[in-house]
């Protein structure tokens, strides 16, 4: 949004909670990355709280934070970039009512973004192959970036996915094969997921999108400034965003647009917070929404291990150090009956583990009954030592429900003195009944690998950093909080753009989606600033 602003001559000012990290800040430090608060915030400073349905008790957790930093969680993440599919668009039109779900359509369908994924990848910078094959959504061109190299066991993958009538398809990534744009590329260093990238290889906002808009002249950024409410006029029109600079002294920010983009979570928190005398129940939230509908992706795991020492005479190929296997299987992303319990299904990825070594340490250790120390713990180390693992991960539905929302808690207050985010959840039953299936048909892929062992590490999870729908877009403002366009229905001057405005979150991770569906409407905002169609609050005559 500020950069397609910034390019059009408007004046934006971006304020970010966290740090505006360099590239020498990201080093291969895992107690700094994820033991620490470099990325997400310490539960005891900035909790969230979160409980296991209405009945049950709120624990704090940083679960749900995705990372306080320029880039936020671009910054560290992985980088696996899907688009949607048409049928995710039109999901509630497929399925039909589902029982205890909220399913609801977007009010775009997937031609209409698909311009706009094509943008996001050429700006972010994405690398992979565009092949045929049967669940393919429509593209018009090949992606920016040739693949990154893989490992030779993706050419395995594809072996035995072949013999068993299955798809593997290359993974496209969000990080650049070679320089692109002032760009280094990757050096295939192994720590992606959880790090930022100090060769600036990785395609996070902070190395692309920020970059270009702060040198269009035009954008001020503001890091470690903590948003504390949107103030409005008394038309109920925003008129300025009040938050706590980097000394902690308050602020205000008048502004002619407000665009919120602080995860599904955060901005119904914030939004839920702007509490005046036209929005007695939170900003825009005259309809309740807000908050409601929460969806996060559904996640389910196994490992198979290879023993070095045992196989790498048959297969060599055991012993190479690169880092990526980047394939996927979608042949289950939507199936033709509910025989097993469910209809939409998902994405299985497959990647080596995580080599952080202190995160592996403790889980090789256990806990309770289970737990070892000793010469039991020395040699399950000597026996990871000699092991490569393979694993997938499940990337599934999770199905809207009425039970799974975001409120505040005015009881509980982080560091700022703001009531925290209290998430529910309720999950739906086809959630775990199609995340099972995944991980079977996933569980059956590496069985045909030969390996060693293979671990089941779990089928009813969520992935809480994907977020998304609780400030839903739709045309109708009793069941949505959003237009098509992003924007409040009943305050004409606010814009939300991260996962929020999601009715349904797909079946793969969503930040390419997020991003293009932000291109989509900055282009419309753009024009209709131009046109000199949104009138400003008299009090919030500040930049764009």
């Amino acid at each position: 949004m500020a950069l397609e602003l910034g390019r059009a001559g408007f004046k934006v000012v971006v304020l970010e909670k966290g740090a505006h990290y360099q590239p020498k800040d990201f080093i291969h430090d895992e107690i700094l990355n994820s033991r620490r608060n470099f990325f997400m915030p310490l539960p005891w400073e900035e909790p969230h709280l979160v409980r296991q349905g209405a009945a049950g008790r709120y624990e704090r957790t940083n679960s749900a934070w995705t990372a306080n930093c320029v880039g936020g969680g671009t910054v560290h993440m992985s980088g696996y970039f899907y688009r949607l599919k048409p049928v995710d668009f039109r999901l509630r039109s497929t399925l039909g009512a589902v029982k205890g779900s909220t399913l609801a359509d977007w009010p775009i369908a997937y031609e209409e973004l698909a311009p706009f994924y094509d943008v996001a990848e050429a700006e972010l910078g994405v690398s992979g192959e565009a092949v045929p094959h049967p669940f393919a959504e429509p593209r018009k061109g090949p992606y920016p970036l040739p693949p990154l190299d893989v490992h030779p066991i993706a050419r395995e993958l594809d072996r035995v996915c072949g013999d068993m009538g299955w798809h593997s398809l290359p993974t496209a990534r969000g990080i650049i094969s070679r320089p692109y744009r002032g760009r280094a590329g990757c050096a295939y260093c192994a720590l992606c997921g959880s790090y930022g990238c100090e060769m600036g290889a990785k395609s996070g906002t902070n190395a692309n999108l920020i970059p270009a808009a702060l040198a269009t002249g035009n954008v001020e950024l503001r890091p470690r400034c903590m948003a504390r409410s949107v103030e409005v006029d008394k038309e109920g029109r925003a008129r300025s965003v009040v938050y706590l600079d980097a000394d902690g002294v308050e602020q205000e920010q008048p502004a002619k647009v407000v665009v919120v983009s602080c995860t599904a979570v955060e901005s119904a928190r914030l939004l839920l917070n702007s509490v005046s005398n036209r929005f007695p129940r939170g900003l825009a939230n005259g309809s309740g929404l807000v908050g409601r509908n929460l969806i996060f992706s559904s996640f389910g795991e196994s490992r198979a291990t290879f023993r070095v020492s045992k196989q790498s005479a048959a297969r060599p190929w055991l012993t190479d150090p690169a880092p990526f296997v980047n394939r996927s299987v979608q042949d289950f992303y939507l199936m033709p009956d509910e025989r097993f319990g469910f209809r939409k299904g998902g994405t299985l990825g497959f990647m080596w583990t995580h080599p952080n070594p202190i995160f592996a340490a403790v889980g090789l250790a256990g806990s309770g009954k289970d737990g070892v120390f000793g010469k039991a713990l020395k040699d399950r180390m000597r026996e990871y030592r000699d092991s490569r693992i393979l694993q997938f991960e499940v990337y599934g539905e999770f199905l809207p429900t009425s039970g799974t929302y975001v409120t505040v808690e005015p009881g509980v207050k982080d560091k700022y003195g703001l009531p925290v985010a209290a998430i529910t959840m309720e999950r739906h039953p086809m959630d775990f009944a199609a995340t099972r299936f995944l991980v079977e048909r996933g569980e059956e892929i590496l069985m045909r690998l030969d390996p060693d062992d293979m671990k089941r590490v779990g089928i009813a999870g969520e992935t809480t950093i994907l977020q998304h729908g609780t400030c839903r877009f739709g045309n109708d403002p009793a069941t949505s909080v959003l237009n098509k366009e992003c924007r409040a229905h009943e305050v004409p001057n606010l814009y939300v753009v991260d996962g929020s405005f999601m009715p349904t979150a797909g079946s793969v991770p969503s930040t390419l989606t997020i991003v293009a569906n932000s291109f989509r409407v900055a282009r419309g905002l753009v024009t209709r600033m131009k046109r000199n169609e949104i009138r400003p609050s008299p009090s919030g005559r500040g930049p764009g």
